[in-house]
């Protein structure tokens, strides 16, 4: 019998085959072996797609029928709830007879962190009597976006809005034209203020920004991100904060244009194709259909790898996920995470897992959702990436995103944009019917708050509830449903007043509110 050359080979000859293949191997796939930064991922946790972990609730979810009560409930409009957005100041609005200089700001973060660094600018400028400068977006370090303000937002509503209440430029006149953010990163400058503090009074500002203007004419103020407080401002600078966020911040027509592109066609479901939108348009004359046609909700989907990884939850993936998890805890937090010194079942129970893909369909579908919701997925890139979907995608088959609904020839304007693409999804989330997020954060809060000023139907995951029933193993369909009804009665959008301390930018009532 002839032998295969290779076992021709002594013990000797065949550790140094395999010695060679160990350090040829990354060379021929070096994506394995990658750091585990944000900008380029391993692919070695996303090897075996993770397995359904609640299948007994996914096998009743998928053959689920329901009633024409939980539907006419979940897609009715929010009753009036007794408040109207209320920014305008008590007293006519007025400027300085003179300015007392200019003031610029370098802000950093995504979209909805930069729109409060705005609004938080505004402020300032008001409370110093100065004239602001457009403020200036830092390149962002995770999805390296080199958005500006102007790419964003509509610079010339922007001004013309705020006109009669802050004096607003462009750009600094000539004679500061060296106040640039080259300038401030190339040595300690006298017109810079770095120390501002998280939430920092009124009072702060006047006594330590308003001598370097009265000094220099000018001053730039970085870092700025949440250097504004909440509490024991004048009701008028408020309202301001409510008015920029809310009236002055529009986007660039393109992010509208793309918008509303992916609302028509989300409400008058362009992308079935015929023979199935015959047999849909069939079944919309019963009592269910009638409830949701023409209507779509939008899901936040906030899954991450940062988050997957933060959380120190366990998602499925088994051993391979929770080493690159791990390893990428390292690299990016020299491990130190505070939730890593409790166990899975504890930070479950405690709600402090981000909700997957996976759950967020249970939820959806407990809540009334069925297979033929429009749902649009907003979201940056998914942890796990389409094979994470799956289960959600078979809940629901009618899910769209941005590249399902518009064409790469329209996309190109914000492809690789990651501010851009917020924008959009936060666009779309404006004017769907419902609106909900897998999990908290800063398009969340922002969220929260523009449907709450809006009146909008706005469903808040009840975090600790769904962390104990999807810990449970026992629980079969009809409890969880039941739990999940009851548990989010008072969580569709009902206005919550802000307490001391509370973000304006997530609860805009009474600050931004009036009893009507």
């Amino acid at each position: 019998m002839k032998l295969h050359p290779l076992n021709q080979l002594t013990h000797s000859q065949k550790s140094a085959f395999l010695g060679v293949f160990v350090t040829l191997f990354p060379f021929f796939f070096p994506n394995l072996f990658q750091p585990l930064g944000r900008a380029s991922p391993s692919m070695f946790s996303e090897w075996i797609a993770p397995k359904p972990r609640h299948v007994t609730l996914l096998e009743d979810a998928l053959q689920r029928q329901t009633s024409v009560e939980v539907q006419t409930n979940l897609w009715s409009p929010l009753a009036f709830q007794g408040w109207k957005p209320c920014t305008m100041p008590l007293k006519s609005p007025s400027l300085p007879e003179k300015s007392r200089g200019y003031i610029q700001v370098f802000l950093d973060g995504g979209l909805n962190q930069q729109k409060m660094g705005i609004c938080d600018a505004v402020a300032v400028a008001k409370i110093l009597n100065v004239t602001l400068v457009i403020p200036h977006f830092e390149v962002n370090p995770v999805w390296q976006d080199s958005s500006s303000f102007e790419d964003i937002f509509d610079v010339d509503h922007f001004i013309d809005v705020l006109r009669d209440e802050v004096s607003i430029v462009k750009e600094l006149p000539g004679e500061y034209s060296w106040s640039t953010r080259e300038y401030y990163a190339t040595g300690i400058r006298a017109t810079r203020i770095k120390t501002a503090p998280v939430h920092a009074t009124a009072d702060w500002y006047i006594e330590n920004v308003l001598p370097i203007l009265q000094s220099y004419g000018v001053a730039a103020i970085a870092p700025f991100s949440h250097r504004l407080t909440f509490n024991g401002l004048p009701s008028h600078i408020q309202r301001l904060r409510c008015k920029v966020n809310f009236e002055a911040l529009t986007f660039v027509p393109h992010v509208k244009e793309l918008g509303n592109i992916i609302v028509q066609r989300l409400r008058y479901n362009a992308t079935i194709n015929q023979a199935e939108e015959r047999d849909y348009l069939l079944e919309e004359t019963d009592k269910l259909g009638k409830q949701q046609s023409g209507k779509f909700v939008v899901l936040h989907l906030r899954f991450d790898k940062d988050m997957a990884a933060h959380s120190a939850c366990d998602f499925g993936g088994g051993k391979a996920e929770k080493l690159a998890l791990a390893k990428y805890r390292q690299v990016l937090w020299q491990g130190r995470v505070l939730n890593s010194q409790f166990t899975d079942e504890e930070l479950r129970t405690q709600g402090r897992c981000p909700l997957t893909p996976e759950e967020i369909g249970l939820l959806l579908t407990a809540l009334g959702f069925n297979n033929r919701t429009r749902l649009y997925l907003a979201s940056h890139k998914v942890y796990g990436g389409k094979a994470r979907l799956e289960t959600l995608s078979e809940l629901f088959p009618f899910m769209e995103d941005k590249k399902s609904l518009v064409s790469e020839e329209k996309l190109a304007m914000v492809k690789g944009k990651a501010s851009l693409l917020a924008a959009v999804d936060y666009y779309v989330s404006m004017h769907s019917d419902i609106f909900i997020s897998a999990s908290p954060g800063n398009m969340h809060n922002a969220l929260v708050a523009h449907r709450a000023y809006m009146n909008l139907k706005t469903i808040r995951p009840n975090m600790a509830l769904l962390g104990q029933l999807f810990h449970n193993k026992s629980i079969g369909w009809s409890e969880f449903q039941g739990a999940v009804l009851d548990g989010h009665k008072n969580r569709q959008g009902q206005i919550k007043l802000r307490k001391e301390k509370q973000s304006i930018y997530t609860y805009p009532a009474p600050d931004c509110m009036c009893r009507a």
